[in-house]
């Protein structure tokens, strides 16, 4: 246990094993997309129940997140980031045995609750070991980094693994990894301290924000095949609704709840946690429209789309080391806003896509400006959601971060694959060859990211309110400290003379 004054030893090595366990959560999100064929070929799967393979990953990562930040701020983040290696390992290795669809489709759910649990907990354990200031802010921006490249890497390390020893091994390469990551983390990771009245774990608040977080999620997954117009989705969103409503008349009433509410009165997390609803998610539809793009368009093989994705991960990976160092000495609010816009002029030059367009013509001068402002917007937002956090909250805060990129990023693919496909539905309608009708149809995609991103700016601008840490000018080795449980996140805020740099 590493104590108030006590120096922090090997954190170059405690950064290295968190980030693998943070890449391995975000290479699982698409690394096993190019092996979906093989799957259904070798188990007989259905193409209705193939697209569960990567629905139930994200339903129970999306719906869990929370729950598993707030309790490794309850029980001990190195005890609950061990568990949910153990889980994400075991069912990495269940499904990559798996006989049957139903087989497969139940330890995708099961790797997702593993990674609900070490996603949250990984950068909270970065927020507690690393001190406010530059030291935080370089170990998120190599987290951040390392994290952003997963998905790219994850589509051509499935493809190789897949044309190689077979699509088993999508899910057998994280069994050696998690293995490794099991056997260091007590020997690196140090144990944080617990409040000295723990609090008991708020199960009806928790059931209510998972049931409903899962809902949503689902209802979002399958809008275009249930209908966006039927009751069936009407009524799954307004149960998703009662049951979040529910979740916040209970946390008002709760001795001890699971969101204290009290924790968005920081403006800086707030509007954090708002940016992270809205450009990630952009940023994932993006992706989606660009590989759909590559494939039907390009024809490009799965292979070579993963590879076409390099060039925006390779400066996503450099630029996110170099804004990590920017944030400890320039205003955070104004890089992120610069950030943001410029996220939107390379939006803007997606325009370019038409039926007769080419990868380095439309596509890559986007991505390289995208992947530039993306490069400062994942550790700005990062900062932001877990800066001026009490230590024993830190889990809450990081689970806060994680659940509105995930339900951000599902809003956002919804609304966007949904208008995209209406508009090319309707110029097919008349006429209009396929290729053509696509590109159009992802040109409004394209505008409704941007409109995301426009909202993204204004709340950076209005609800932002930046405080500089006291100790942001000085380099100094990082310590676990802790503040008294019982004490208010509005106290703690009063109690800190920091200046307000808008």
């Amino acid at each position: 246990m590493v104590a108030p004054g006590q120096k922090m030893a090997h954190r170059g090595f405690v950064l290295a094993l968190l980030c693998m366990a943070q890449f391995m959560v975000v290479l699982d999100f698409s690394i096993v997309n190019v092996a979906l064929p093989s799957m259904q070929k070798d188990l007989a799967m259905s193409t209705q129940n193939l697209q569960w393979v990567v629905s139930a990953y994200s339903l129970t990562f999306g719906g869990f997140l929370l729950l598993g930040g707030r309790a490794s701020d309850l029980f001990g983040r190195r005890r609950i980031f061990l568990a949910g290696l153990v889980v994400f390992s075991l069912a990495s290795l269940f499904g990559g045995l798996a006989q049957s669809e139903s087989w497969l489709i139940v330890a995708r759910a099961v790797q997702g609750l593993g990674a609900s649990v070490v996603a949250p907990t990984s950068l909270s354990l970065v927020t507690s070991i690393f001190a406010e200031g530059p030291e935080r802010n370089k170990a998120l921006g190599v987290m951040g980094a390392v994290a952003s490249t997963g998905f790219a890497v994850g589509a051509i390390l499935g493809g190789l693994l897949t044309a190689g020893p077979g699509w088993r091994w999508v899910m057998f390469v994280n069994v050696p990894v998690g293995i490794l990551a099991c056997v260091l983390t007590p020997f690196f990771i140090p144990t944080s301290p617990l409040p000295e009245r723990r609090p008991k774990l708020d199960i009806l608040g928790a059931l209510m924000i998972t049931v409903a977080i899962v809902i949503l999620v689902y209802t979002l997954a399958r809008g275009n095949d249930l209908g966006w117009l039927s009751w069936h989705t009407w009524g799954l969103l307004a149960l998703a609704v009662v049951l979040l409503l529910a979740f916040i008349w209970i946390e008002l009433r709760a001795q001890d709840p699971l969101v204290r509410l009290n924790i968005f009165r920081l403006p800086v997390l707030a509007g954090g946690n708002l940016v992270s609803l809205l450009l990630p998610g952009t940023f994932g539809a993006i992706i989606f429209i660009l590989t759909l793009f590559m494939q039907q368009v390009l024809h490009y093989s799965a292979i070579q789309t993963g590879m076409a994705f390099l060039p925006m991960a390779a400066v996503l990976l450099i630029l996110s080391n170099i804004a990590s160092r920017m944030f400890s000495h320039l205003s955070l609010k104004l890089l992120l806003v610069a950030s943001i816009i410029v996220v939107g002029c390379g939006q803007l030059l997606f325009l370019l896509i038409s039926a007769t367009a080419s990868y380095q013509g439309a596509l890559l001068p986007g991505m390289l400006v995208v992947g530039l402002g993306m490069g400062f917007v994942f550790p700005a937002i990062t900062i932001a959601a877990t800066t001026g956090v009490r230590n024993e909250e830190q889990g809450l805060a990081s689970g806060l971060l994680n659940t509105s990129q995930q339900v951000g990023s599902s809003v956002v693919l919804a609304i966007v694959t949904s208008l995209a496909t209406a508009q090319t539905a309707a110029l097919q309608s008349q006429g209009v060859d396929g290729a053509s009708a696509l590109a159009d149809g992802f040109h409004v995609a394209i505008w409704t990211c941007f409109a995301c991103v426009v909202c993204g700016l204004l709340i950076a601008l209005f609800v932002i309110r930046e405080q500089r840490p006291a100790n942001a000018d000085q380099e100094e080795e990082p310590v676990m400290t802790e503040r008294p449980f019982g004490e208010s996140t509005t106290a703690c805020l009063e109690a800190e003379n920091n200046d307000v740099k808008l």
